[in-house]
This record gives structure tokens, sequence and C-alpha cells, in this order.
């Protein structure tokens, strides 16, 4: 399909669409959190839970959606996720107590697990090469306007009417990318894979690791930290055996691949954990409203907007191994600006300063790093690489969500001193993550230009990929 058509915009308007509704959910939850703990009468333990029933699933199953759609086309598991988010979202907007809107959150992961690989995997399938890189970027800036405004208009729905609205507001916007996709988007399948049985219980072990891991560092359960490591190491080894494994232990032999990976788990940490508590902080500490809080953070979005595609294309020529070295030790400093944030002080002297530090570290890492893991790859593990970095940013996410508020000493939300005590400890953790992640990237990526832009995927669409999904699942 060529870029520029009217086939061509459809395709790309119905995986903005689908992955935008599960792009703005990450965003915008975070600022709903203070006022579904007033809601539901929960502390920031149930919060926790609120935000890492999603990370689980969604991570857990992020391979097995990339993987289902390859086998049995890309479109249905596509739309298949879109009414499983959905249903999951009338399930949270409709939620009578903190247990049942965890569990709609758990499904809710579940469904995003098999729309996001889709949205981005239908579009490198259905145009032509060249212009695929186009199609790309195009999907990244649609998707990155909706993610920039999100978490204010989340905040207007919030201080307007309820939290409730953040959830039930994905049902129409559902509906009509389902409709667009279903008459629309071409089907589309790998028709080279002659087996078509997937992992299923691969995807099941991951799941069991990573909730016993969310389960014992929020509960503080040494018992299911110690099961959800050995599932972990149970699925490698299973791994490693099996004919058509969800993931090909191979790709592992990339010193480029590992390390950039690694990265992600340090500095995707970082950004989620901090940024999790940041909006509770401004909220609780500070007295902003739901809307102001959202609106806080939107200078680093349209920063990562304007810069990520510049990024990307310095990366193309200098390689990777620069921006990936510098760009997480500009988010450790934003971070750090980030602590100083107390009761008393200002947006624009205190807030503001951070948060644009903060973003334009993120402009600086985050296109390059996944040119590091898209160019680290074989081409028919190119799906499968992209949905394990993702992964990997999402666990990230949910650790660092499970940890950090116990490193701050924070376990009451209604409890603003708290809040200002702790809160400069978690930034200088993830200040400190930050800075492993660059050590880690300048050991292991090359430096030489990977990537041509004819023939891979865009670099600068993992602005929204990355950060604005990811991980700012934070944010």
């Amino acid at each position: 399909m060529r870029y520029g058509t009217a086939a061509g915009r459809w395709v790309i308007g119905a995986a903005v669409l689908g992955s935008g509704i599960a792009f703005l959910d990450s965003t915008v939850v975070n600022v709903a959190l203070p006022a579904i703990a007033e809601d539901l009468d929960t502390g920031v333990r149930g919060l926790q839970w609120v935000v890492d029933a999603y990370l689980v699933t969604l991570s857990s199953f992020l391979l097995l959606g990339g993987s289902l759609g390859d086998l049995f086309g890309r479109r249905r598991i596509f739309v298949f996720g879109l009414v499983l988010f959905t249903a999951a979202s009338l399930g949270c907007g409709v939620a009578p107590n903190v247990g049942a809107l965890i569990v709609a959150r758990a499904v809710q992961g579940i469904g995003a697990a098999l729309l996001v690989p889709g949205s981005l995997a239908i579009i490198s399938a259905v145009f032509r090469p060249q212009d695929r890189s186009t199609a790309i970027s195009a999907w990244s800036g649609l998707g990155g306007i909706a993610s920039a405004v999100g978490p204010f208009v989340g905040g207007w729905l919030i201080t307007a009417v309820s939290w409730r609205l953040v959830f039930l507001i994905n049902l129409p916007l559902a509906a009509i990318a389902i409709a667009i996709a279903q008459r629309h988007v071409p089907e589309t399948r790998d028709e080279d894979e002659t087996v078509r049985r997937p992992d299923l219980p691969g995807a099941v072990m991951v799941a069991v690791g990573l909730g016993a891991l969310a389960y014992g560092l929020i509960e503080e359960e040494p018992a299911a930290i110690a099961v959800g490591v050995l599932a972990l190491v149970v699925f490698v080894l299973v791994e490693g055996r099996r004919a058509h494994p969800l993931l090909p232990l191979e790709i592992f032999r990339s010193r480029q691949f590992t390390g950039a990976n690694l990265t992600t788990l340090t500095v995707y940490a970082a950004l989620a954990g901090v940024t999790f508590l940041l909006v509770l902080l401004l909220q609780e500490a500070l007295g902003y409203s739901p809307t102001m809080s959202g609106a806080a953070l939107l200078p680093a979005t349209f920063i990562m907007l304007v810069l990520s595609a510049r990024m990307g294309r310095l990366a193309q020529r200098t390689g990777p191994r620069l921006p990936m070295t510098v760009g997480p030790v500009v988010v450790g400093l934003g971070l750090l600006l980030m602590g100083r944030v107390q009761p008393g002080t200002s947006y624009a002297g205190t807030v503001l300063p951070a948060v644009a530090v903060f973003g334009l570290g993120l402009a600086v890492t985050v296109g390059p790093l996944t040119s590091a893991v898209l160019a680290a790859v074989e081409d028919r593990h190119l799906g499968v690489g992209s949905a394990f970095n993702n992964a990997v940013a999402r666990a990230a996410g949910l650790l660092a969500v499970a940890v950090l508020p116990r490193v701050a000493g924070l376990t009451d939300v209604g409890d603003p001193d708290a809040f200002a005590d702790g809160f400069p400890r978690a930034a200088m953790a993830g200040a400190v993550l930050c800075a492993v992640g660059a050590l880690i990237a300048w050991a292991t990526i090359r430096t030489a230009a990977p990537v041509d832009a004819t023939t891979a995927p865009a670099l600068d669409h993992t602005c929204n990929h990355h950060c604005v999904h990811r991980e700012a699942d934070a944010a």
C-alpha cells in the first residue's frame, strides 16, 4: 500500500485510534489515582495494584499478542484486543470497589497486549517498504498529539465529572476503531509459518513470574518473590528447548540487543516510578487539581514530539551509542530536579525546569534506543525483538511502582508531609538507575549507524511507543 492514499489513511487512522486508546489510558490513570483513592477508600498499596495489575498482564502477554497476530491474522487479533480492552474499560468505569477495579485493569492489560503490537505490525505489513518509515512517523505524530492532550483532558473529566469517565470514554473511541479496521484494514499474517500453535505455556509462565514478583514486592512477601524468580528461570529453560518458542533465546547472542534492553529496564523503571509518585505529590502535597497535575508534564511530551524525529535522524548518522549514553544522564538530571519539588515551590521555578530537562533526556534516548534494538536482530525476529523491548519497559514500570514507594517510605495517600519527605529519595533512586543505564549503553551499544530509514521502521515512532505509553505509563 502507498502512503498518502485514501486506503493508507484509513489504515493509519485505525492503528492510531486503537493503540492511542491504550496509550491514553496509561497516561491518564495516574492523574486519576488520588480521586480513585478517595472514592474507593484505598491507600498507596491499592493504587500500586491499580497500576501494576495492568502492567503485569500487559508485559506478560505482549510477546504472545505479537505472535498471535503473526499466526492468525494481525487485523483479527487487533480487533479482538480492542473488544477485550473495551469490555474491561466498562468494568473499570463501573467498579464498585478497588478489588473489582484491579481485576478489570488486569483484563485491560490483556486486551492492550493483543492490540498494541498489532497496531504497528499492521502498518509494517501493509505499507510498501519505501513508505513504511513515513507511515510509522505519521502514526507516531498523531498518537503523540493524543497522548499530549490526554492527561489534560483526563484531568478535566475527573474534576468536572468523575474519574470513571477516564475509562468510559474508551467505549465510543474503540467502537470507531473497530468499525474502521473491519472495513478498511486488509488482513495479513506470517504466511511462512507452518506451525500454528502459539506458545501459551510460555506466556502463562511469564505472567506467573511477573505477577508473583509484583505481589511479593508490594505485599512484602519474600516467598512470592522467590516464586516469581523461579517461574521466570523456568520460562528461560523451557524456551530454550521448544521448537517454536515465544521468545527465541538466540536473539540474546547480540550484545547490543541485551544491552539495549538492560538500558530500557533501568531508564523506564526510573521514569515510571518517579512520575507515579510525582503526580500524587502534586495533588496531595502541593494542592494541584487533577487538571493541573495532568497538564504539569505536558512540556515533556511536547519536547519529545518536537525533538524525537531529529534525534532519530542524528542516531542514523552517528549510531545510537552516544545519544543512548547522554540521554539517560539528562533524564537522571531531570529526576534530580524533580526532587526539589516541595510544598510552596512554584511551577515555573521548580516543576517546569525539571519537566523540561526530563523531556529533553527522553527525546535524546528513546528513538536511538529502539534503533539499537531493531538493528541488533535479524529481520525475521523484528516483531519479537520489538515486542520483547516493549515488555521489558512495562515490566520495569511495574517493578518500580511496586518498589519505589517503599523506598520513599510512602504508605498513606493522604499524608502530604510523608510525600514531601519521601519523594526526594525516590527521585535520587531514579537518577541512580538512569546513570546505570547510561553506563550499560556505553559498554554494549556499537557506534556504527546501523539503520536505513528506507528499509527499517522509523526511529521517531518510539517517542510514543516507549515513552508516552510505557512506559509515561506513569506520566
